[in-house]
Parts: structure tokens; C-alpha cells; sequence
């Protein structure tokens, strides 16, 4: 139970901390599409703070700072995926996306072909990519997200705050940064506009000389391929 200066102290720290509440909503926002809400982030982000107030250890060694901020952008993360819901179909055609990825890479030893993926699907190019809007739903995801693809779901963020769980994360990263490296050139190109950059999806079209849809395709495209490379290193 809290005393009456710990609530004074609570509600002290809660003001501190909105600001860098909008300040993250703010640098998600320009790189997503119109329909996230600026208040649906700041929403999600503020529930994270309020975590972290609860869950903060200072014995711990981080800062309450680095830890609150942490617990933000996971909850605004948590916010986006909740709206990434796909059919099961789509899901499941997705997966097949992966497999054919998988397959013809190891045969060619180079980064598939559109058209070779359409023909191991057995499906023409245009099905092909309009598989590939149906799966990426018009979301480019943040870094964090994007490094989550290449694990099976159902890990708990309890259990993430252990020194051991960050050194992992930061070796993962570094082969996320790899993967990327080795994707095709215009794909890579999207992802160094999008995750380096912070370009928005019109600003990455503009570059390539490609609409907004053509560009999620290619995102949709990459995340297969990364997703299938960190599954075979784990």
C-alpha cells in the first residue's frame, strides 16, 4: 500500500515522464501509416510508464529513466502489433512465403527472384504480390518488431530485463544487421530509408520511383527473408 508521499512521489515521477511518453509517440508515428493516432500511442505509452513505475528495481543497476523508457516503446510496440491481427489464411500463406524462400535459397545459393518465389508457390507474379500486401497489411515495423519476426511468439517480457536476456537481444540484433546486409540491393536499400533513415512510406516510394503498396511489398519480401535466416541460425 502506498504511504502519502509515495503517491506525491508517483504522481511527481508521472509528470516527469510524459513528456518522453509523446516524444516516442511522436518518432513512431511519422513512420507509420495515417491510421495509427498520435493519442493511441501516447495511450499505450503512458499504460507502459505505469509499468514501469510498478515494476522498477533500482537494485537492479539501470536507471528508472532507461528502464521507463524501455517499458514505453515495448507497450506502443505491443499497441501496433494488436492492430497486425491477419486471417489465419494469410498467415498460413505466409509461412508458405517462407518455406519457398527457404528452399530455393539454399538451392541458388543468392537471394530468390520475385519470379522464381511466384513459381515455387505455383502462382503467377501478380498473385504473388498481392500475397505480399495481404501479409505486411500496409505496416512497416518498427526495429524492435522487426526483430521479434525471427522468434516464435510467447516470450516473457518478466523475463527480459536480465543482463544475460540483453546480451542475447544485442546478438540477435547484430545478426538482424547482417541478414539485412545480405538481402538483394533494392531491398536492402528500402530497409537502410526505413530503419536508418526513418523515411515514411511515400518518402521511401519517392526514392525507389515505386507507390506506397509496391513498397510494402518489398518490406513484406525482406521480412521473409530475414525471418527464414534468423530461424536457421537459432
Amino acid at each position: 500500500m502506498y504511504t502519502a508521499r509515495g503517491k506525491i512521489e508517483q504522481n511527481d515521477l508521472l509528470d516527469q515522464y510524459l513528456p518522453l511518453v509523446r516524444r516516442q509517440a511522436l518518432s513512431l508515428q511519422v513512420r507509420l501509416p495515417a491510421s495509427i493516432e498520435l493519442d493511441d500511442l501516447i495511450q499505450a505509452g503512458t499504460v507502459g510508464l505505469l509499468e514501469a513505475m510498478g515494476r522498477f528495481d533500482a537494485g537492479q543497476g539501470a536507471s528508472f529513466a532507461t528502464f521507463a523508457s524501455q517499458r514505453i516503446r515495448g507497450a506502443m510496440l505491443d499497441e501496433l502489433r494488436s492492430r497486425d491481427w491477419l486471417p489465419r489464411s494469410v498467415r498460413r500463406n505466409a509461412r508458405a512465403v517462407d518455406e519457398a524462400v527457404r528452399s530455393l535459397e539454399q538451392r541458388l545459393g543468392r537471394p530468390a527472384e520475385e519470379t522464381e518465389i511466384a513459381t515455387e508457390l505455383g502462382m503467377d507474379l501478380e498473385n504473388y504480390r498481392q500475397l505480399l500486401s495481404d501479409t505486411n497489411s500496409g505496416h512497416l515495423l518498427p526495429f524492435e518488431a522487426l526483430l521479434d519476426e525471427g522468434l516464435e511468439p510467447g516470450v516473457d517480457d518478466a523475463e527480459a530485463d536480465r543482463p544475460f536476456d540483453e546480451l542475447i537481444d544485442e546478438q540477435r540484433r547484430a545478426r538482424l544487421i547482417a541478414g539485412i546486409e545480405a538481402l538483394p540491393e533494392r531491398e536492402k536499400l528500402l530497409m537502410a530509408l526505413y530503419y536508418q533513415e526513418e523515411l515514411n512510406l511515400k518518402e521511401i516510394g519517392a526514392v525507389l520511383g515505386v507507390t506506397e503498396s509496391r513498397v510494402c511489398q518489398l518490406h513484406s519480401q525482406a521480412v521473409s527473408r530475414l525471418r527464414t535466416r534468423l530461424r536457421e541460425d537459432d
